[in-house]
Parts: C-alpha cells; sequence; structure tokens
C-alpha cells in the first residue's frame, strides 16, 4: 500500500508533462546526492562509430546479498537518470544496481540514435514511418549490451542471474518486446511502457511469432489512459498515423491474450490514469523497480 500511494502521489506533476526532445538533463541525484546509491559511467562507441553511448552506473550502497543484486537495465539512460528520485526507492524491498544505457552528451532524448537503436529491422520494400532517420539497428544495440555493456558490469559487481530485468519506454518498449521474442534467454523480466506496437504497422505481432515455446520470462506492460488520443497542438504525422490505424486500438490486449498460452511466460499490464505517451517514462520507472526487486517464487 505505501508503494502504491507513493505512485498516485506522483501522477498529478507527471500527467502536466509533455515531452520535449530538446530538454537536457540539468540538476540529476548525482548531484543532489542519493541515500541509496553512489553513481559511476562509462562510455563507448557503437560497432560503426556513429553513435557514443554513456552509461550510468546507480551502485547500491549496502552490501550485495549473498545472490547478488538483482539488475535493471534501463534504455533511454539519460531520461532514466534525469528521472530517478530517492523516494522511489524507500518502498522496495532491495536496492537494485541500475544500468542506464543512454547517450554522450546532455540532451534527455537523442531522438535519431534511438530510432536507430531500439527499432526491429523493417520488412524488405515497406516505406519507414519516419522518413529520414535510420532505423533497425535494435539486433546489434542487442549485441552491444549482451557483449560490452553485461560483462563490464559482471566484471565488477555481483548480480543476481535469476533476477536481471530490462526496461523501456516507446520504442525502448518495442526493444523490450523484440528482445523478449527473439533472444528470450537475454533476461528474466521485461518492462515494455507504451511499447511502439504501431512501427511498421506491427512488425512486432510478426516477430512476435518467434518467441519459442518453453519461454521462461515475465511481461510486465504499462500503458497510459490518455495514450492515443488527440492532443490540442499536436498532429500525428499521417504515416504513424496510418500504422496506428493498421494495428488498432486494441493491440496490446490482443497482445496479452494470445501470450497466454505460453504456459512458462508470467504476464502482467497495468493501465495508469490520467497519463498520455511522454509522461509515462518517468511514470513507469517506479513499477519497473518494482519489478526488478521481487522476490524470486518459492
Amino acid at each position: 500500500m505505501k508503494y502504491l500511494l507513493l505512485l498516485l502521489s506522483l501522477l498529478p506533476w507527471m500527467a502536466q508533462a509533455k515531452p520535449d526532445l530538446a530538454r537536457v538533463m540539468g540538476e540529476t541525484l548525482i548531484e543532489r546526492g542519493s541515500d541509496f546509491y553512489t553513481f559511476k559511467h562509462f562510455d563507448l562507441p557503437s560497432a560503426d562509430g556513429q553513435r557514443h553511448y554513456r552509461v550510468y552506473l546507480a551502485i547500491p550502497k549496502q552490501a550485495a546479498p549473498t545472490s547478488g543484486y538483482p539488475v535493471l537495465y534501463m534504455l533511454d539512460g539519460n531520461a532514466a537518470m534525469a528521472a530517478l528520485e530517492d523516494q522511489w526507492f524507500r518502498a522496495l524491498p532491495e536496492t537494485p544496481l541500475l544500468v542506464m544505457v543512454g547517450y554522450a552528451g546532455e540532451r534527455v532524448i537523442n531522438a535519431p540514435a534511438r530510432t536507430l537503436d531500439y527499432t526491429p529491422a523493417p520488412q524488405t520494400g515497406q516505406p519507414l514511418v519516419f522518413q529520414g532517420r535510420m532505423a533497425g539497428g535494435a539486433s546489434a544495440f542487442l549485441q552491444l549490451i549482451e557483449t560490452q555493456i553485461k560483462p563490464h558490469v559482471e566484471a565488477k559487481y555481483q548480480l543476481d542471474n535469476q533476477r536481471q530485468s530490462i526496461w523501456g519506454h516507446s520504442f525502448g518498449g518495442l526493444f523490450v518486446l523484440n528482445t523478449l521474442f527473439t533472444k528470450p534467454q537475454s533476461f528474466n523480466r521485461y518492462i515494455a511502457a507504451s511499447p511502439s506496437l504501431w512501427w511498421q504497422s506491427g512488425l512486432i505481432m510478426e516477430i512476435e511469432k518467434q518467441l519459442p515455446a518453453d519461454v521462461q520470462a515475465q511481461l510486465l506492460i504499462l500503458h497510459g489512459e490518455l495514450e492515443g488520443q488527440a492532443h490540442k497542438g499536436r498532429e500525428v504525422p499521417k504515416e504513424r498515423a496510418a500504422a496506428m490505424r493498421a494495428v488498432g486500438a486494441d493491440a496490446v490486449p490482443k497482445m496479452l491474450k494470445r501470450l497466454a498460452a505460453f504456459p512458462g511466460l508470467q504476464l502482467g499490464y497495468q493501465q495508469l490514469p490520467g497519463l498520455g505517451h511522454g509522461p509515462m517514462l518517468p511514470a513507469s520507472i517506479p513499477w519497473a523497480l518494482k519489478v526488478a526487486t521481487e522476490p524470486l517464487a518459492q
């Protein structure tokens, strides 16, 4: 109950937030100080040298349990770092180690880079929804996480290999689902906030068919009550609007119904009241923290 009250207390100011692609990080918990964490970061380039990543690490001040820290990998790492609030951790049963994968620089959202890194490869002959932006780099980005970021973190900190979680919002949520469907062994727990199911007119629903029958994982999908509703002064590009219509407003419940056929996949769904797409990024993080720190089932 304490945890739910905390979440509800955060919703009023989150509901008023609007996405701002030019916003910079400003003061974060790194500068303000945390009762729960110390912070470090390391940088690395993409395989093609075109993108430069900054990976923020939030290392718990408490000693690791015998099984190791639960770990939460977070996409849009700059935005995640900017959003973190110390009060979120007070109600958790444990303090997870956070790996926030962002981009070099102070901008909260790097739209061109995340469009490339978080989206699966488009189908041949299908026009891109975002003309002028490169896309389809999800496989390469997952390889970067698996071969460079994970080994770096695992070499330095004791982690619980049965509680490894990943969270992402929007295109990040799409990446989370794509990873679950194609490489489900990569993580144990998946949190997809406002996943962009409309990408390439629902390509992720085709990718979903790759999910192996013996999958063992946990998935939580979060969605804002006001997502998909028109916003005054904001017009959805016609290509994106057409893709959203092709997928349908009931795409999430239909997906959950299909996924319920997998006995080893533990499913959850949460709709957050009064929130649109952009505010779902910070609002979904406390839910991800809760999932990441849940004890193993006995």
